[in-house]
């Protein structure tokens, strides 16, 4: 299993913060995750619970595509993750923090293919980084939307 967490602070309230993650989900995922070259949904309206949708990413040069479906999704506290055929499970929390949100998001990986175990190491490392930038580049992308000066 690989698994990894980060979190900012994102000087903004709650309801706005997870509305640029959740409510405008297929919109902002691509720009704060420029692996995603194509993010196509397969549900129609809104995030809920079984909602799905398709990705097309191209990590470190490897191309790879994966399904997946909302399992999870708490109102201003959290939405989950998890890949339909492709064992992985994402989580963005939201917490509020003086009228600000702390955002943790955690990626984890449950298994993988014998073809991978040699990397494994790599591929841990690979995964904090990609967590760490994944919570810079949301927050600064929102702070920067939704009106606050972003911080470095």
């Amino acid at each position: 299993m690989v698994k990894s967490q980060s979190s900012t602070l994102i000087r903004c309230p709650v309801p706005d913060v997870f509305g640029f993650v959740v409510t405008n989900f297929v919109r902002n995922y691509p720009r704060w995750s420029p692996e995603v070259q194509k993010l196509t949904p397969l549900s129609s309206g809104p995030l809920a619970v079984g909602w799905t949708a398709r990705q097309v990413r191209i990590d470190q040069g490897r191309r790879s595509e994966a399904d997946f479906r909302v399992i999870a999704l708490e109102p201003e506290r959290r939405v989950c993750f998890r890949g339909i055929k492709d064992p992985f499970e994402i989580n963005y929390f939201f917490e509020p923090q003086q009228g600000h949100t702390r955002l943790t998001f955690s990626f984890e990986l449950a298994k993988l293919n014998f073809a991978m175990r040699p990397f494994e190491k790599l591929i841990r490392v690979a995964v904090k980084d990609a967590t760490e930038r994944v919570v810079r580049d949301l927050r600064v992308l929102a702070e920067r939307e939704l009106g606050q000066k972003p911080t470095d």
